[in-house]
């Protein structure tokens, strides 16, 4: 979290730098409307440059992953950008027509316009002249993102919609560069604030174009038949084996990948359950979490065909601490168990010599998943603790760290829900494990 922390921070402040070069604002002697334009400047710049950087983002950017720490963190990025943009596009708004309203309520006089010199420059003489069509535009498109953007984070909302509505965001987009380009002031075009400017909306347009045509993450996709399903009633988990038809790149436990089983219903991100073996075979453990999700064993069948994207992640295992410790201790909550199953098979062929403690904390326990995995732990050499809520209670760092008295010389890796695991990570730092040793895999991807 903290690479991503710093890259929103460094974003929103080299916008704000370049800007403050571009268009410093001196108070002294500004009169309100002086300010207005001042500061609608000022949020237009930072709008349409997080939106760019997010939009950017959409394309899911493998040479980024490292950099933020791997893809769920990166769409943690965007989601944060796309609030951003949202809230100061809003900002942007209101200082744009509650200034307007109130001219015709009567709270402010509008000054009189002074004519300037007239224009030599045609390009901005062709600026200007565009002025209100730009304005309709911007606000048309800020109507429709504030609508999307507000969809897109509704967790009610269905998932088959959000796939195709988000994308319309794409459209929108691209008409606020239309706004942006022509009411951006001139004079920021021949200075660093412009080019910068330019590089976002350039690169953020190719990847709306992308989004636009479906084809993001195009070279990343290969067909694969389903060879097998097994049904866990218990926990409401499927198991989907695939054989893939294509080439498949392999993959490291831990990744994931997006699988549309039915282009209705659009691409879902799932963790990938088994090590590769090189012999073209996966699989998926999916839980019944959501309305589709739910209905999955009865919608897919053997022999179905299905479309995977990926593979995607940085929940390698590998020593992302500081420390370099030869211990570990996993936390795997519900679903959240299946990174370390892949794990587990993994180390079953290939051992790393690290003492292991894999805790799988579930409030619905199936005896045959169950066994399975001790019978995948006990092959891997790692220890497992199997906690069961309505008869154990709830798994805490006081429990971890009895059951594991060593627990001062592991880093931990956790994958479930998101309240568990920062009340996990606040535990154990508290107790004195770094920061970077708490490696958390980011559940939700909206």
């Amino acid at each position: 979290m903290k690479n991503i922390r710093f890259a929103y921070a460094g974003l929103l402040l080299l916008l704000s730098l370049l800007w403050w070069l571009a268009d410093p604002l001196l108070p002294d002697g500004y009169g309100y409307f002086a300010l207005r334009t001042v500061l609608i400047n000022y949020t237009g710049v930072l709008a349409i440059g997080v939106m760019s950087v997010g939009m950017m983002l959409a394309l899911r950017p493998v040479r980024v992953e490292p950099l933020l720490d791997g893809l769920d963190k990166t769409y943690r990025l965007h989601k944060w950008l796309g609030i951003t943009g949202l809230v100061v596009s809003v900002i942007h708004w209101l200082w744009a027509q509650g200034t307007k309203w109130a001219v015709g309520w009567g709270w402010l006089v509008k000054p009189e316009r002074v004519p300037g010199p007239p224009l030599t420059d045609p390009v901005e003489a062709f600026f200007r002249a565009q002025r209100g069509l730009a304005e309709s535009v911007g606000e048309w498109a800020f109507y429709a993102a504030v609508v999307l953007i507000a969809l897109a984070l509704s967790k009610r909302f269905p998932y088959r919609l959000f796939f195709k509505t988000h994308r319309l965001l794409a459209l929108a987009y691209l008409a606020l560069v239309f706004h942006s380009v022509l009411l951006t002031p001139f004079s920021y075009w021949t200075q660093p604030m412009g080019v910068v400017l330019a590089l976002l909306m350039a690169g953020g347009s190719v990847a709306a174009a992308v989004s636009l045509a479906g084809r993001v993450g195009h070279r990343r996709k290969a067909v694969a038949e389903i060879e097998e399903l097994v049904n866990f009633p218990d926990n409401r988990v499927l198991k989907v084996a695939i054989r893939f038809k294509d080439r498949w790149p392999g993959h490291a436990a831990g990744q994931f990948a997006f699988v549309t089983f039915s282009a209705e219903e659009g691409a879902h991100p799932f963790t990938i359950s088994s090590g590769w073996q090189g012999d073209g075979r996966l699989f998926f453990l999916i839980k019944g979490i959501g309305d589709y999700t739910a209905r999955l064993p009865e919608l897919v069948h053997v022999g179905d065909l299905v479309t995977v994207e990926g593979p995607y992640g940085r929940f390698d295992f590998a020593n992302g601490g500081v420390s370099g410790k030869r211990r570990q201790i996993w936390v795997g909550a519900g679903i959240g168990i299946t990174p370390f199953i892949a794990r587990l098979k993994a180390l079953a062929v290939e051992p790393d010599g690290r003492k292991i403690d894999l805790f799988y904390s579930t409030a619905e326990p199936d005896d045959e998943f169950i066994g399975r995995l001790q019978r995948d732990a006990k092959a891997a050499g790692v220890n497992l603790h199997i906690v069961v809520s309505a008869r154990d209670g709830r798994l805490d760092v006081d429990r971890i760290c009895s059951a594991v008295p060593g627990w001062a010389e592991a880093d931990v890796w956790f994958c479930g829900p998101g309240g568990f695991g920062q009340a996990l990570r606040t535990g154990f730092v508290a107790k004195g494990l770094l920061e970077t040793d708490f490696h958390q895999e980011l559940f939700h991807m909206r």
